[in-house]
């Protein structure tokens, strides 16, 4: 699925709507509390020595201009949608992660998934509040083009969705300068990058809009659910 710039200022504009009646996100409250999923306790979340590289190299101006270092065409119309409050890019930046993720319009589905919400044996909330990690986050219309039927297949079983999201994730902040190749996911397999600025790509997704800092994460706002290959 592709995001056109029409379909990208129709979305954020609804979600700018629906961000206005947000009350406080339950994962505010989840990330003081211990997880509930067995199945992300043995997850090895150590970041790699490059991640960990490119963590350290992050420039004073993008620490000091959230926005400095934002790449993708969905950028513009989410900073219009969202210019302000904890679901903007500024605001991101305050909060870990998962926290960040809640306050954000665009993701309500990926909150739901990370924090209980699909599965109560899958909450990921204090894992990824817990380290520093580079984030792909695919928005409601990603999980919204899985048909039902197998998105329920996937949300039904703890072990399939804890890798399915656990896919999206890699250890160590990287930032859009720096994301380039194949990264090893905390899931364990790897995802390919390609292309840069504008035009970055995760495996078969595009980058709506990447370089989103939170307080422990860089997130890429992706137009598709990453799936991890199928064990032979």
């Amino acid at each position: 699925m592709k995001y056109t710039q029409r379909k990208m200022v129709g979305l954020f504009s609804i979600a700018a709507v629906a961000a206005l009646g947000m009350s406080a996100c339950s994962m505010g409250t989840d990330s003081g509390s211990g997880s509930s999923s067995s199945s992300s306790s043995g997850l090895s979340m150590a970041p790699s020595s490059s991640a960990s590289s490119s963590s350290s190299a992050m420039s004073s101006e993008s620490a000091m201009d959230p926005a400095a270092n934002l790449v993708g065409t969905g950028c513009a119309a989410y900073a219009k949608a969202v210019p302000d409050g904890e679901g903007s890019v500024a605001g991101m930046a305050q909060d870990p992660v998962a926290v960040a993720a809640s306050n954000n319009p665009l993701l309500t589905t990926l909150t739901k998934a990370v924090s209980g919400g699909l599965n109560k044996d899958v909450n990921l909330v204090d894992t990824l509040n817990g380290d520093e990690f580079t984030v792909f986050a695919p928005v409601d219309e990603a999980f919204a083009a899985i048909p039902a039927k197998d998105l329920k297949a996937v949300t039904d079983d703890a072990d399939t969705l804890t890798k399915v999201l656990t896919y999206h994730v890699v250890p160590g902040q990287i930032t859009p300068d720096d994301l380039k190749g194949d990264l090893k996911t905390v899931e364990g397999d790897t995802v390919k990058i390609s292309g840069s600025g504008d035009k970055l790509m995760v495996n078969g997704a595009s980058v709506i809009c990447g370089g989103v800092q939170t307080a422990n994460a860089t997130v890429y706002l992706v137009d598709t659910v990453l799936m991890p290959p199928a064990k032979k």
